[in-house]
């Protein structure tokens, strides 16, 4: 977080809230941001790193983040908002992340019919 709040207090943001833009201020291509890409892996990682997948491609950063949101509980409806997917693609390309959750999903379920007996 802090290159991230650093790099927008040195260039700041696009009109549309971009934090990366091509030199114009309009869209990057999506060629000069697989350029970029690169060139990022290539000066932050090591050469055994960059020679694996880690990273390979930007939606690395998305699955990232997307996964360990669905494991650690939040709702599947509310990490589809934030990742800008719908429902249908988040159980479509994160299904192992979603069954991994559902031990903790069956306990949820559990506490709340037991609660519901005490009641």
């Amino acid at each position: 977080m802090r290159l991230i709040r650093e790099h927008i207090k040195e260039f700041g943001t696009g009109e549309d809230g971009r934090l990366f833009r091509a030199a114009q201020g309009g869209h990057l291509l999506s060629k000069e941001y697989g350029e970029a890409w690169k060139a990022a892996r290539l000066a932050v990682l090591t050469g055994s790193e960059t020679a694996s997948p880690l990273a390979d491609v930007p939606y690395s950063l998305r699955h990232a983040g997307v996964s360990p949101w669905l494991e650690s509980g939040v709702s599947p409806a509310e990490v589809a908002r934030r990742a800008g997917h719908s429902i249908a693609v988040l159980f479509r390309f994160y299904a192992k992340a979603i069954h991994r959750n559902q031990q903790r999903a069956n306990q949820q379920v559990e506490r709340a019919l037991a609660d519901a007996d005490t009641e």
